[in-house]
């Protein structure tokens, strides 16, 4: 379904019971409106944690900002227009407010722009590797994705520069700790091998102005806590490098409202919420039942 706001449709994917209540689940750059028979099936769905039997679950796809005739993006896209767009979804569905959103990576800055906007639609919120600004060396490497592309741009060969930024990422999204349990060390061409799989899975699928959008909007985005007073669990994966404890730290001492912070033990750093589903399950069961009030 497709909901048509002022500045661009929305498209969205809503699974339950029509009277059960609603819990948004929002993901990274990549995760799109197909919650639970896609990217997050082992977590959404028929009795998982979120138990489309009991609860209606919704996604949606993220704003991009359109496409220019040199391949860029057309506007910026900030995380408070991706939750202005979750708003005019709720409204065409009739919802008031949320039960939860389940916000991770980029989707959980969404979160935290939701929440600070719209608190009067929103009961309680689960954070997971998202903080109120992004990390300054997070940003960084980021900077350098995104001139990667830009050059693949300029060139002609923007779909190989796709593919190069996202083998980038992912030496950020996955830990040190866990290349080192997967590879042997002086062993290159497994190493490459795997870069290679997951640059061009993602630029098969993913257009490059849409990268260069979400990847900047994650660099601008920022909120203020002390205007969040939503009951919040904050989701610290071990050995995230995009989104250190030390970030979810600090966020949690300033929100306004009642708030825990729990760990995710984890060799997969920042995607520890994509590869430790037990681990997941374990947290939104807890997140989602207790009573932070």
């Amino acid at each position: 379904m497709s909901f048509a706001g002022a500045a661009a449709t929305v498209d969205f994917e809503i699974v339950g019971p029509e009277t059960a209540p609603v819990i948004l689940a929002l993901g990274g750059i990549s995760a799109d409106r197909n919650v639970c028979g896609g990217w997050w099936n082992r977590i959404a769905g028929p009795g998982c944690a979120l138990d489309t039997d009991t609860q209606r679950v919704l996604g949606v796809d993220f704003l991009d900002g359109g496409r220019a005739a040199d391949g860029r993006p057309e506007r910026t896209v900030t995380t408070h227009d991706q939750a202005d767009a979750i708003a005019g979804v709720l409204d065409e569905l009739g919802v008031s407010r949320l039960h939860a959103i389940v916000g991770a990576s980029y989707g959980g800055m969404v979160a935290l722009a939701f929440a600070e906007r719209y608190p009067e639609r929103l009961e309680r919120l689960i954070v997971i590797g998202a903080a109120h600004r992004a990390h300054p060396m997070t940003t960084a490497r980021r900077i350098i994705q995104r001139r990667i592309v830009e050059l693949g741009l300029e060139t002609g060969r923007p779909r190989e520069a796709l593919a190069i930024a996202r083998e980038l990422a992912m030496t950020t999204y996955r830990s040190d700790v866990e290349f080192v349990r997967r590879f042997d060390a002086g062993d290159i061409e497994p190493i490459d091998s795997y870069l290679r799989h997951h640059g061009d899975k993602f630029a098969r699928r993913f257009a490059p102005e849409r990268f260069l959008a979400l990847s900047l909007s994650s660099d601008l985005h920022a909120v203020d806590p002390s205007r969040i007073h939503v009951p919040t669990t904050l989701v610290a994966a071990e050995h995230d490098a995009v989104v250190p404890r030390a970030q979810l730290e600090a966020l949690a001492e300033e929100l306004g409202g009642p708030c825990r912070l729990l760990d995710l033990p984890s060799i997969h750093g920042h995607d520890a919420f994509l590869a430790d589903t037990d681990s997941v399950v374990h947290i939104l069961h807890d997140a989602l039942a207790g009573d932070l009030s």
